[in-house]
């Protein structure tokens, strides 16, 4: 019997011991844009939730980087985050609406009026909302929504844009997102669905004329190389939505949770801020002036008819193609719009 005891406790010891030692968990995490901290909102959210991930868990968890679609396109990454193989993406608005379709409400053009109210609104109720939505019909955790990059902005390589009128005949890249190829449409230009890993070839060899995007994006692809018109209409701010694979994240414990949300809020913030100096430095419109581009902005008068006719547009599509569920979802969008501003006189 003495024996026996002796073998419980040493056997218990080792099980302690293996514990104690167990192998670290680990966060594969992917984006689609280069690894950059100090010139790419995805690559500063990725470094600094990897750093503080990794401090904070006493490396119990370990984050490795995946960046610039190392693992497959948008599409093919979201659907290892899926099943487990990765664990962690950071999706543009057009990866994710292609799980959870309803996604493109939130692409209502002239709905957000500064980033004050934007933050407010997706660090807010709403944002929690449309997180829980995701998670019951599209099955992927939410971790947060980054920027993606600021307000869109209008470019083009054959005139410049100073009113709707001049988009008519432009070939517009447009993500794979149908509010975006509806909003192109109604302001007359033909919508051209490209990957963004295919953009900047697309622009060069003139299959499609034009893009939009925000100024740090522009930066980021080079796009300055190829396209020579910038027109600054701030007509869309989009965001990324960063994802979890939802097993995996049930998996971890309370700390361990408590650990990743906290640092995905806090790696979320700076890429904001990323985005904020990028555009209000030399690294901004100034570097896209001195690359070539030529930069207006519309009148008040014709800005006002570029916000007519995008929002009058995206909120008929949305009730065409989503129903009550869509219509219902965009109402609160633009509710929570609106006490955000509230909030802020």
């Amino acid at each position: 019997m003495k024996r026996l005891g002796i073998l419980l406790l040493a056997l218990c010891v080792i099980l302690a011991s293996s514990a104690a030692f167990a192998a670290p968990k680990t966060i594969k995490l992917a984006h689609l844009n280069p690894q950059q901290p100090f010139d790419v909102a995805t690559a500063a959210m990725a470094a600094v939730f990897k750093s503080m991930v990794e401090a904070e868990s006493n490396g119990a968890l370990l984050v490795e980087l995946y960046p610039a679609g190392q693992l497959g396109n948008e599409r093919e990454t979201m659907e290892q985050v899926k099943v487990g193989v990765v664990q962690s993406y950071i999706a543009s608005a057009g990866g994710m609406a292609a799980f959870y379709p309803l996604y493109s409400i939130v692409d209502i053009p002239f709905a957000v009026p500064n980033y004050d109210v934007a933050w407010k609104v997706f660090d807010g109720p709403f944002g929690d909302h449309l997180a829980a939505e995701i998670e019951k019909k599209a099955g992927f955790k939410v971790l947060g929504y980054g920027e993606a990059g600021g307000f869109f902005q209008l470019s083009n390589s054959r005139h410049p844009i100073k009113t709707v009128e001049d988009m008519k005949g432009l070939k517009m890249r447009t993500m794979t997102l149908p509010s975006h190829q509806n909003l192109m449409k109604a302001f007359g230009a033909a919508a051209t669905p490209v990957a963004w890993a295919e953009v900047y070839t697309a622009l060069q060899t003139g299959v499609v004329d034009g893009q939009h995007n925000p100024i740090p994006i522009v930066l980021t692809g080079k796009l300055f190389e190829v396209q020579k018109y910038l027109t600054i209409t701030n007509h869309l701010y989009s965001t990324y939505c960063w994802v979890m694979n939802k097993q995996f994240h049930e998996g971890l414990s309370d700390i361990e949770k408590a650990i990743v949300t906290s640092a995905a809020r806090t790696a979320i913030v700076a890429g904001r801020g990323l985005n904020r100096i990028i555009e209000s430095s030399e690294k901004g419109l100034p570097t896209l002036a001195e690359a070539g581009m030529e930069i207006n902005t519309p009148t008040p008068e014709a800005m006002e008819k570029f916000r007519e006719t995008g929002k009058a547009s995206a909120l008929s599509f949305i009730r065409e193609t989503y129903k009550e569920e869509g219509a219902a979802l965009a109402q609160m969008y633009l509710d929570a719009i609106d006490a955000a501003m509230k909030e802020g006189k």
